[in-house]
């Protein structure tokens, strides 16, 4: 069994497809992790796995004894997602669940964390993940559009979670040219985190 690791596994080291999103990109995936403040034992849900690579970064966290529960509504998600969690020996850590997010979060436990990459209807998954969360547990939302940010942080508000942490982070890699290393740019993601009191 894959024992716990440092986190950030290079984006290169995870199988990827064109049909689906993602990796997450390394560094939000460090920032995603650290804001979750999962260890060995937690349980976790990620929502929209997308290719796994949250899933698998916390799956090295929480393993041996803890669970991820990783969701996503595409089926070459999932696919994907399971590529991954194999490839890094995380299959007794990982339960991969194919479909909507609202119907899965019903059948899971209270969970220590709960981390939201992508939902067609975020104000019912957070509220819905509001109500698995274990006191004290940590609710982290991955926002690309600002749209996004904005309900996240107005649905965090209304369910008065405490210590709620807002961070725009912007990353970008070194690219070797001719006449030296060039800078280019990643898309910004805004980070939002919170603990149900």
């Amino acid at each position: 069994m894959q024992t716990r690791r440092k986190l950030g596994i290079p984006d290169e080291d995870f199988i990827q497809s064109d049909k689906v999103p993602g990796p997450t990109k390394e560094e939000i995936r460090v920032v995603t992790i650290s804001k979750s403040r999962i260890s060995e034992g937690s349980l976790v849900v990620d929502v929209g796995c997308g290719t796994g690579g949250l899933t698998v970064e916390a799956a090295l966290q929480v393993a041996p004894k803890g669970k991820v529960f990783a969701i996503d509504d595409d089926e070459e998600a999932i696919q994907l997602t399971e590529s991954n969690v194999k490839k890094f020996d995380l299959e007794n850590i990982v339960q991969l669940i194919c479909g909507e997010a609202l119907e899965a979060l019903v059948n899971l436990p209270e969970v220590d964390a709960i981390i939201i990459g992508g939902s067609a209807s975020l104000r019912e998954v957070i509220r819905a993940s509001y109500q698995k969360l274990k006191m004290n547990g940590r609710l982290v939302v991955n926002a690309i559009l600002l749209e996004t940010a904005y309900e996240a942080v107005d649905e965090i508000k209304k369910l008065n979670l405490k210590d709620l942490d807002v961070a725009l982070v912007f990353v970008a890699k070194g690219r070797d040219v001719k006449s030296g290393t060039m800078m280019l740019a990643r898309n910004p993601i805004t980070i939002i985190s919170a603990t149900k009191a």
